[in-house]
């Protein structure tokens, strides 16, 4: 292979390698860009629905962390008492 010849070829690998780069900020850049606009379209919600939806989270929450911890302890007795 000529010295010209693979400097032709190192040269299109650089080349098509910064394209794909310029794609790739272009597509991030397209993606943010998007998601901005979408996030303009949302409807927040306001103090008092938020309020209530964070009380609602907690409540919930609450109420599976206290319903797992009684199945655990349920399941860890019963299976004390098969093998001891």
């Amino acid at each position: 292979m000529s010295n010209r010849t693979a400097s032709l070829r190192f040269g299109g690998v650089v080349v098509g390698f910064l394209s794909s780069i310029k794609r790739s900020f272009s597509s991030t850049f397209t993606f943010f860009r998007d998601s901005w606009n979408e996030l303009k379209k949302v409807r927040w919600p306001n103090r008092k629905e938020l309020t209530s939806y964070t009380i609602v989270v907690l409540v919930t929450v609450t109420f599976v962390t206290i319903y797992f911890a009684i199945l655990d302890y349920g399941i860890t007795k019963l299976l004390r008492l098969i093998f001891d």
